[in-house]
């Protein structure tokens, strides 16, 4: 049956208990969260985006995801609910003055303090390592600490004086409950947007349709109020008088020497009962007509040098 050789056993190599359940180190998980992106797993790098889960990512890993068309997205289910950029929101941090990074552990004997945070609260101070609520407003952006928020209660935000509601108020890396709460009102806030589309949608057709219909439709004073047979008369007594002044506008502009209209009659100043001295002042008058012997010569070309 085994044991050759004069070795013992012990209970617990023989005897299979219940597996234990293996606990998360919280201070590593905590780090996870507010250090590292949710979708690449890669350090949190400006700029810094925001979901309306209030889940951290770097707005390249987010570019990147959207762009990839393929079936198998990686990590897809971090980010399955961001359809597009606009469904994230750019965050502004203030930076924490007492970080240094990795500039004074450059030869790795340094110990690491995971209690400082890169980004501090601008109200309060607190640092954001995940020891203290923080929360950013969905409007402009804003980072803030809870504690912040509930001292300093206005409508207003504190940097940028933006007005926001309390729906705007998402929380940054939520437990549970949070983000329960968060998943409806990003529903709710996706069909509002939905709704608004649909509305905006008829009025800018009924506004490119108003100013057509203005023009075909004739103004007070061009609609005439009457009988339509009384109407009709009256159009064909305006074609019918309107013809001849048209015909006559027509042979009046032509340059073509055409001939004189049926009404005017040829008048002699001779025959006329006008005085002698106005006759005189025409052509036709006896007095200037001459004879060949007092006509123009030939070299002066005016009939008044002779």
């Amino acid at each position: 049956m085994g044991c050759d050789g004069g070795t013992i056993p012990k209970r617990h190599e023989l005897v299979k208990g219940p597996k234990k359940v293996e606990k998360v180190d919280k201070d590593a998980e905590l780090v996870a969260q507010w250090n590292y992106c949710t979708l690449s797993q890669e350090i949190l790098r400006r700029p810094i985006v925001a979901c309306e889960l209030g889940r951290l990512y770097n707005k390249d890993a987010v570019i990147e995801f959207l762009l990839d068309k393929s079936a198998e997205k990686a990590l897809g289910k971090a980010a399955s609910h961001i359809k597009s950029i606009k469904n994230v929101t750019e965050l502004k941090l203030s930076d924490n003055p007492a970080w240094e990074g990795d500039k004074g552990n450059t030869k790795g004997d340094k110990h690491d303090d995971l209690q400082r945070a890169r980004f501090i609260c601008p109200v309060v101070g607190l640092e954001m390592n995940g020891r203290h609520r923080f929360c950013f407003l969905w409007c402009c952006g804003c980072v803030f600490s809870e504690r912040a928020l509930k001292e300093i209660k206005a409508e207003v935000c504190h940097t940028c004086g933006a007005a926001f509601q309390d729906d705007d108020v998402i929380v940054l890396n939520g437990t549970k409950e949070d983000v329960d709460v968060l998943k409806t009102r990003m529903e709710e806030r996706r069909l509002r947007a939905k709704l608004e589309k649909k509305t905006k949608k008829p009025k800018a057709a009924e506004s490119v349709s108003k100013p057509d219909a203005s023009e075909e439709v004739p103004g007070p004073s061009k609609v005439k109020t009457g009988k339509p047979e009384e109407a009709s008369l009256d159009s064909r007594e305006k074609k019918t008088n309107l013809a001849p002044r048209s015909t006559a506008t027509n042979e009046s502009s032509s340059g073509k020497a055409g001939k004189p209209m049926c009404g005017a009659i040829k008048r002699s100043i001779a025959d006329s009962e006008e005085s002698e001295a106005y006759k005189s002042l025409f052509t036709t008058h006896s007095s200037a007509k001459r004879s060949k012997e007092e006509s123009a010569h030939w070299v002066t070309h005016t009939s008044y040098c002779f």
